[in-house]
């Protein structure tokens, strides 16, 4: 692998400098950035996936969604149409895409759209009666077409941005000074155990700006897995062989606390596609037994698989220590924005 990384660094040294004078450009104002007179607050990680950003935005969602009229606004990675798309009754993941279809499904009082072009997405989610009285951008902190108000950047434990290498020989979308955009930086996936002294030793290695706080989470999996209609216990399910699918960036957390033996494991690439063919030998694997999914891949399996014995197992995200401190953040960024500063 260290081989491999070797050969891949001249590549890594052009994409670098690419991406740096991207940034430099709009840093400077040579490329232009445009701002919305709402709080616009985007969620993001410097490397290609697996930072738990999904439900880190499910908890953004319920905090603010108490308050204030929100839309959350995606790319739609992995749906099958284009353009602006705002989710209605008919959405699918196929129309809007997974994880903002998951946003739509599960969570209320909330509007949900898509579009690649996101000053276009915004420009149309403004539009709406009563428009947005803030916008969360999933998945967008490279969109440098706009201009958020404030940046929150996630990094998993385990996989620190400090410790990677930009594409192609490591998984940085850019460069580690890309981090300074951000107002906070948020730490998932951290063991619940996780010392303070390690903590610090992380913040140590991030080297964030004197402005910056750092924060620590951990993924809470519920205690039961669910369908549209009915609920079971993991300790109940523990006792059954079943088929466990996973089409996420890092399934092997979501493995090890479902498993048991016996259990067929199927892992697919993130935001998996799946095939007819798959969904057959998904139906031949389980012989009638549960399937639980990943509620991502919950969401694309739907219809395809029995009603009766497919199953989702829900996540969150949850602060280790100093949560009540992120949320007055968030909180008072919107109370006191009128607009992106």
């Amino acid at each position: 692998m260290k081989t491999l990384r070797l050969l891949l660094l001249p590549f890594s040294l052009l994409y670098g400098l690419v991406t740096g004078i991207r940034n430099l450009l709009y840093n400077s104002g040579g490329f232009k950035s445009v701002t919305f007179n709402v709080p616009v607050i985007a969620v993001g990680n410097l490397s290609t996936g697996g930072t738990g950003k999904t439900p880190q935005t499910e908890y953004l969602i319920r905090l603010l969604s108490q308050q204030y009229n929100v839309a959350v606004l995606s790319r739609g990675y992995g749906r099958k149409t284009h353009g602006y798309i705002l989710a209605d009754a008919a959405a699918t993941a196929q129309i809007i895409g997974d994880e903002p279809y998951q946003f739509f499904s599960k969570l209320k009082n909330i509007r949900v759209a898509v579009d690649a072009n996101r000053v276009n997405g915004i420009t149309n989610l403004l539009s709406l009666t009563p428009k947005p009285q803030l916008i969360i951008l999933d998945d967008a902190y490279q969109h440098r077409r706009v201009k958020a108000g404030f940046y929150i950047l996630l990094t998993a434990y385990g996989d620190l941005y400090a410790d990677d290498f930009i594409l192609p020989a490591g998984n940085l979308r850019e460069g580690r000074a890309g981090a300074k955009r951000a107002g906070v930086i948020v730490v998932t996936k951290c063991p619940p155990d996780i010392s303070v002294a390690e903590q610090q030793k992380i913040i140590a290695k991030l080297k964030p700006a004197a402005t910056q706080c750092v924060y620590f989470t951990s993924i809470a999996y519920d205690a039961a897995v669910y369908n549209e209609s009915t609920r079971i216990s993991v300790a109940e399910l523990a006792a059954q062989p079943k088929v466990l699918v996973a089409g996420i960036a890092k399934p092997k957390p979501f493995f090890d606390y479902l498993r048991s033996d016996g259990d067929v494991l199927k892992e697919y690439p993130d935001h998996h596609d799946f095939t007819d063919s798959e969904i057959s030998e998904l139906e031949r694997l389980s012989q009638n037994q549960y399937i639980v999914a990943t509620e991502k891949d919950y969401v694309r399996l739907k219809g395809r698989l029995p009603q009766n014995r497919l199953y989702y197992l829900p996540i969150k995200s949850r602060f280790i220590n100093d949560g009540d401190d992120f949320n007055k953040t968030i909180l008072d960024y919107v109370e006191q924005s009128t607009g992106n500063r």
